[in-house]
């Protein structure tokens, strides 16, 4: 089981209300994730205790330098990013270095799954 983790204090609330429906991470992520794979969403610091919020599907996973995210790419990682340069400061600050239009990153879309819903099945 693979996890996506995200800090809490950045996305907590946005993945709790629904409002997160993508990540965007640096470099290419494509052989770890993959369309349909099946992933626990977790907040909590690297290497220290994380919280499992939902398990959810990956609806799609893209490659693609920042120059090339569309306005569709940028407001699913996050709804009040507007353009690549909400996203180069994100990114510079979550991974600790500069980043430029130039740098491959992995769109990684996502859906919550209703574990215990059975709705509609007989």
């Amino acid at each position: 089981m693979f996890a996506l983790n995200f800090y809490n204090e950045l996305y907590g609330e946005m993945l709790r209300k629904g409002r997160k429906t993508a990540t965007i991470r640096l470099g290419d992520k494509s052989d770890k994730y993959r369309n349909g794979h099946i992933v626990w969403v977790t907040l909590g610091q690297r290497f220290g205790k994380r919280t499992k919020l939902f398990t959810a599907i990956l609806d799609e996973v893209e490659v693609k330098t920042i120059a090339e995210l569309s306005p569709r790419d940028i407001q699913r990682e996050n709804p009040e990013f507007r353009d690549h340069d909400d996203v180069l400061q994100l990114l510079s600050r979550v991974y600790s270095n500069p980043v430029s239009l130039e740098d491959t990153v992995t769109i990684i879309y996502f859906s919550p799954v209703d574990e215990y819903g059975m709705d509609g099945i007989s």
